[in-house]
């Protein structure tokens, strides 16, 4: 899968750098325009809604400034602002867009050194093996087909580091990390839902068949996997739809991640920002939110009533056993 950019958004300094570089020759075709700060640029902030998959085409090259890790206490210890944030998929519930707005188009950050060696020296400082997710902010496998980051990250992490680094994704280039030395200090966690779901509301991301088969791959590599069942979307049909999903990881998971790898579920949130992007830029699109199934979150954001959530998770605590009996559930949220 090849990202196809219409032109790039610069800060000059970047350049500065071997990746800014590197990305310049990269794209040498497309027209580069200056920009003073990657988190304001006000040609693409003054875009309309309706703009969103026409901003989805640019590429955003910056120096990330900001390094503040968040406490974590799922599957990781700390969440770390990483090599890029935001991201050319579209999917309609996108968390990203809370926190974007319409701007939550790929941005990629060429200083990986100065975030690496500060999640060395943390992770090296720490009682004990600490976990470090460096992809909440971003998918790193799409990323990686724009900037070949993640092999260096898992290898220069795996020699110098004590811990591990973990990242969710819903692609499936995984080839170029099945060869390197990663020594088990990478957890790799695969985002699967029902292929109605993919093909409908996660637009632009890999199909179920591709994802599956490269959790089965990167398992067989020797990294420690999971799988997020993420967003659980209750759409109308959504028991049988998540019974038939349960179906098709029994059946297509190779018996390695069957046995060693774990489960995480995750219920959709939605927010007041979504559904205007979502009405403007995508009018056909799957309806997902429900004033009868949703109650406030916050301000500007929803989550379904409390009592759908106790029947959905009953479901899927009595139907994932049936199915996948040897994965353990990490955690409901």
């Amino acid at each position: 899968m090849l990202l196809s950019f219409d032109s790039v958004y610069y800060e000059p300094q970047a350049l500065e750098y071997p990746l800014g570089q590197f990305l310049q020759k990269k794209y040498s075709r497309l027209p580069w325009k200056k920009i003073e700060n990657h988190n304001n640029i006000p040609q693409l902030r003054s875009c309309s809604n309706r703009d969103f998959i026409r901003l989805k085409r640019h590429l955003v090259i910056g120096i990330r400034k900001t390094h503040r890790y968040t406490e974590n206490h799922k599957v990781s210890d700390f969440l770390v602002p990483y090599t890029s944030s935001g991201c050319s998929a579209m999917c309609l519930y996108c968390y990203l867009v809370c926190n974007y707005n319409k701007c939550s188009y790929l941005r990629v950050f060429v200083n990986r050194g100065e975030m690496m060696e500060k999640m060395i020296k943390t992770a090296n400082a720490s009682p004990g093996a600490h976990t470090f997710e460096i992809g909440s902010n971003s998918d790193l496998i799409l990323e990686n087909t724009v900037t070949n980051n993640l092999p260096w990250t898992i290898e220069e992490f795996a020699e110098r580091a004590d811990g591990r680094l973990t990242f969710p994704t819903k692609f499936h280039m995984v080839e170029p990390l099945l060869g390197l030395n990663h020594q088990r200090k990478t957890i790799f966690r695969m985002s699967v839902n029902p292929q109605k779901i993919i093909r409908t509301v996660e637009i632009g991301t890999s199909c179920l068949t591709d994802r599956i088969k490269a959790v089965n791959s990167m398992c067989e590599a020797g990294y420690p996997v999971g799988l997020l069942i993420a967003p659980v979307i209750l759409v109308p049909d959504w028991k049988i739809l998540y019974e038939e999903l349960l179906s098709t990881l029994k059946n297509s998971l190779s018996s390695a991640v069957k046995e060693s790898g774990f489960l995480e579920i995750i219920f959709m949130t939605y927010s007041f920002v979504q559904n205007a992007i979502n009405s403007e830029a995508f009018p056909n699109a799957v309806q997902l939110f429900s004033s009868n199934q949703m109650t406030g979150r916050g301000r500007g954001k929803y989550r379904y009533r409390e009592e759908l959530l106790t029947q959905a998770k009953e479901f899927l605590q009595e139907t994932i056993p049936k199915y996948l009996p040897k994965m353990e559930i990490r955690y409901f949220s």
